[in-house]
């Protein structure tokens, strides 16, 4: 642009201003006591002094030379996963490039180009991209902003920010226009299912209850309008609810197994809405079960009771009942009853009336002597069998004549103990067997060998029980690679059996110690049936459109094939890969549909997984709309255009710089002439010369003299 210039009047004093005051007022004074006395002469006077004031004054005449600065316009373009629905992406990306091509044809203007990409969990913030691309523009250069979006934003001022409403620093405030180019060519629909309520956890066996929403958005209301909500659990299982549109719902589902629920709810398509993205929606329960009653009954007591005891009442989700037999009905050495138990051992109501409402049982050092008759023994069996658990930890009771492996109870024993040179007593250390390094309840336990042959750094026991028939899996082992924990299933049933008394020794720390708690914990929870105990476990997961499928074996063979459905019911196989010598073996695939996914094997096990919701803020609501931004376009004077269908040849508004203050349209949109300039060049000229004041003043006195000399 060519420079331009303008005039101007200023004043630079050559003497203090406190200088000129003074003399004012002595030609003032003067003035007023030439009046008084009828001096003739004295308004000359008065002339000629005002003028040696104005003379000082210095009144110069400035000439100002000035470059005019160009105006930037900012245009963000929206990129967020909202424009991803259709072609709203490759609309807005060519419409920024027309626009700015458009711009850089006004002469005065220049456009900058900020482009919005996708914000996690925040939904679409255009307004923060604007405020950080205008934070390095000075506010006398910005002439507004352009919006390349579909018109889903949320954070939507409630007022126009200071960026759009700049002070001049005189107190003045100029309006800036926002226009938005909306990618599209009208208001679009779009169904939405929300979840408003569905709690984390619920108790394994209840029901538990969840509540829905289904809204058209931008569709006309039909009042009593209804529509069918499909619900599909991760085994399959699917049901349908009608559901009034715009009003919660809620529905009750049935909690079945402990660990992650996943429940796909479906809404139908909404004829002409722009997206089924938000039709669906995925919630994960976890079930849980209810306090775990357990019941522990020992022997003589001993110091593994005390052991069994903190670790189970500092679990807050074990109801322990615990009895110590102090002495057996065959035994008595005169001690009276009081001092020997609080209350008497009631056998009948435990292994009779109440046997099934217990999710574990422990006998530690128990020795029957007589005390369960055998048809206790065999509803403790009968109680296995049905799912319940048992852990037995052995010492020398079991050497004894009619000690419980030669009861009923033998039917569910892992081990059976040798009757000849049943006890080895001698130092050992515990080891893990190679089913032991593969298995959850042993597997990763702190201090344990990280390969087969590697000395286990724990504290040693000094006593353990030697077999003669194992038929479960043997985890740990003792003297002479002897068995030392036993697991196995009893048709729906767990039992564990632990063959040493001497576990106590590692909380005590017994030559360096060892991870009792750990052990005894991970035992007591394998027999519960906590899921992330499982030896053969199946899981999926998704993040970031990846899954992974995970699964864990305690015996060796090849890598095991998985079929993985998508929720679109296609299918494919993929191979596991081995993961270090821990029985995990994993395998990495995409995952992008949304939905519930299954994995199953050729053994039957199975695992479900869904991806999270990135942004759930952002698939809220998929239409392009203009209500959104529609306050804060006019409330700037700014216009609003639909770009149209033809995501290759948007169409345009006018873009012009007007002075003139004419408001925006939805076919023009104008921007303020700020009128910014640097100043490049500055001249001075005295209009009151010396010489002229001084004849001026002569000329004064000479004329007061004369008027004088005729008084």
């Amino acid at each position: 642009m060519p420079d331009l210039s303008r005039h101007m009047m200023a004043f630079s004093p050559l003497v203090p201003v406190w200088c000129l005051y003074l003399l004012l007022a002595a030609a003032l004074l003067l003035a007023v006591l030439g009046l008084l006395r009828r001096v003739r002469g004295g308004i000359w006077r008065l002339l000629a002094l005002m003028a040696v004031t104005a003379w000082l004054l210095n009144p110069q005449r400035i000439t100002e030379t000035w470059r005019p600065l160009p105006q930037t316009a900012l245009i963000v373009v929206d990129q967020s996963a909202s424009m991803s629905e259709r072609d709203r992406a490759d609309m807005a990306r060519n419409a920024a490039e027309r626009v700015q091509a458009e711009m850089d044809r006004v002469p005065g203007l220049v456009p900058r180009i900020v482009t919005l990409r996708e914000a996690h969990h925040g939904g679409t913030r255009l307004f923060e991209a604007l405020q950080q691309a205008a934070a390095d523009i000075p506010p006398s250069r910005l002439a507004g902003a352009v919006m390349i979006t579909d018109g889903e934003d949320h954070d939507v001022p409630a007022s126009v920010p200071d960026m759009l409403n700049p002070d001049d620093g005189h107190g003045h405030r100029t309006a800036l226009p926002l226009h938005v180019l909306l990618t599209g060519r009208g208001e679009e629909t779009d169904r939405h299912l929300r979840v408003l309520q569905a709690p984390p956890f619920a108790i394994v066996g209840k029901d538990v209850t969840i509540r829905v929403e289904i809204d058209d958005q931008g569709a006309p209301p039909t009042p009593g309008a209804t529509t069918q909500l499909t619900l599909t659990q991760g085994d399959g299982a699917s049901f349908s609810r009608p559901v009034r549109i715009g009003q919660p719902q809620d529905i009750t589902l049935p909690v079945t197994h402990p660990g992650e629920m996943l429940v796909g709810l479906s809404a139908p398509e909404l004829p002409g809405e722009v997206s089924t993205r938000n039709n669906h929606d995925v919630i994960r329960i976890n079930g849980v079960r209810d306090r775990l009653r357990v019941l522990l009954v020992s022997g003589t007591p001993n110091q593994g009771e005390r052991v069994w005891r903190r670790l189970l009442k500092a679990d807050p989700s074990v109801d322990l009942v615990h009895f110590t037999i102090l002495r057996p009905p065959d035994r008595d050495d005169g001690t009276p009853l009081s001092d020997l138990a609080l209350i008497a051992f009631p056998v009948n109501e435990l292994f009779q009336q109440k046997i099934g409402q217990f999710d574990l049982i422990i006998l530690d050092g128990f020795e029957n002597r007589g005390i369960l008759p055998e048809s206790y023994l065999r509803n403790i069996v009968n109680h296995i069998r049905a799912g319940g658990g048992l852990l037995l930890i052995g010492g020398p009771e079991f050497l004894t004549p009619g000690s419980l492996q030669d009861t009923a109870l033998s039917d569910v024993l892992p081990a059976h103990v040798a009757t000849d040179g049943g006890m080895a007593v001698r130092r050992f250390r515990p080891d893990l067997t190679e089913t032991g390094q593969r298995h959850p309840v042993t597997s990763g336990l702190p201090g344990a060998p990280e390969h087969a042959g590697a000395t286990p750094g724990w504290g040693p026991w000094y006593r353990s029980l030697r077999t003669d028939a194992v038929r479960g899996e043997v985890l740990m082992t003792g003297p002479d690679h002897q068995p030392l924990l036993v697991l196995d299933h009893a048709e729906k049933g767990r039992v564990a059996f632990l063959l040493s008394d001497q576990a106590w020794l590692w909380s005590h720390g017994e030559g360096g110690g060892g991870p009792q708690s750990e052990l005894l914990r991970r035992i007591s929870h394998w027999l519960m049936k906590e899921p992330e105990l499982e030896e053969n476990q199946l899981e999926a997961t998704i993040s970031a459109g990846q899954m992974t499928i995970t699964r864990r074996a305690i015996t060796a063979g090849p890598p095991p094939v998985m079929h993985v459905i998508a929720p679109d019911g296609t299918t494919q196989s993929v191979t596991l890969e081995p993961a270090g010598n821990t029985g995990l073996t994993r395998a990495r695939l995409p995952a992008r549909q949304d939905g519930i996914w299954t994995v199953r094997d050729d053994a039957g096990h199975e695992a479900f997984a869904a991806p999270r919701a990135e942004d759930p803020v952002e698939s809220a609501d998929l239409r392009a709309t203009a209500s959104v931004l529609a306050p804060i376009v006019a409330a700037t004077g700014g216009g609003m255009h639909w770009l149209g269908d033809d995501a290759r040849h948007p169409s345009l508004p006018q873009f012009v710089v007007d002075s003139g203050g004419h408001a925006s349209s939805a076919t023009r949109f104008a921007f303020p002439a700020r009128g910014a300039h640097s100043v490049s060049g500055q001249q001075a000229r005295t209009l009151l010369p010396a010489w002229g004041v001084g004849l001026f003043v002569i000329l004064m006195l000479l004329v007061a003299w004369w008027r004088e000399s005729r008084s």
